[in-house]
């Protein structure tokens, strides 16, 4: 049986394999395709409607515990089709 997650954008319960770990690096949002980087990760649909909502509802910054705002340059590059080799992906 496949681990199940929450995500932070829509609130939806769903495969691991269906969602897109983030983690905050010196307040950068990074994907985390391999999801295997150290510190607390949060779990989101790899859509735009699912990434909007989370910041517009500041759902990163509770999920990773951080204080301040967020870079989301790189999370925004990684929907758009940029980058989708990031972290050693496959």
């Amino acid at each position: 049986m496949e681990p199940v997650r929450t995500c932070v954008g829509c609130r939806t319960r769903a495969p691991r394999s269906a969602l897109l770990r983030v983690v905050s690096i010196d307040s950068v949002l990074v994907p985390d395709e391999r999801a295997v980087m150290p510190g607390r990760g949060a779990w989101v649909h790899p859509t735009n409607e699912c990434v909007d909502a989370a910041l517009r509802r500041r759902a990163f910054v509770r999920a990773l515990r951080v204080s301040g705002p967020l870079d989301t340059q790189t999370i925004e590059k990684r929907l758009n089709g940029y980058g989708n080799k990031v972290n050693g992906s496959k």
